[in-house]
């Protein structure tokens, strides 16, 4: 369903020693500035940009929009947390740990990058866990 997502930012050097940490942290690979000045992300077949907006004007983040990101497992969503946490990110909502409903666990953590964006990292946990 998706191409890609991309987010704002005021701050294109804060946001990559963010987003690099995360993804790094997580088994992926630093962003590359592409020739129209966007970080470019690609893995697991998924792409992912931070751009100034092409209008001129302050980057914002979206109320209520959250961009999660899916992980192998607790561990790698701890180290995805610490290392956002690290590179200028904020830790958000609950501690990183399990959700669980409507018959489906969760294993989540949250964090606002250095623009405001709130990201999610996720792992899906048997229903029984």
């Amino acid at each position: 369903m998706f191409s890609h997502v991309m987010v704002g930012s005021n701050d294109l050097d804060a946001s990559k020693k963010f987003y690099d940490a995360i993804f790094t942290a997580t088994g992926g690979r630093e962003g590359k500035l592409d020739p129209k000045g966007r970080l470019v992300y690609v893995n697991n077949g998924g792409v992912f940009l931070v751009t100034p907006p092409i209008d001129g004007q302050p980057a914002t983040h979206g109320n209520g929009t959250t961009i999660g990101f899916a992980v192998d497992g607790p561990e790698q969503a701890q180290a995805w947390e610490k290392a956002g946490v690290a590179a200028g990110g904020t830790a958000i909502e609950d501690p990183p740990g399990v959700r669980s409903g409507m018959g489906v666990n969760l294993y989540l953590a949250y964090l606002r990058d250095p623009s405001g964006n709130k990201l999610c990292a996720l792992h899906r946990l048997p229903a029984d866990a």
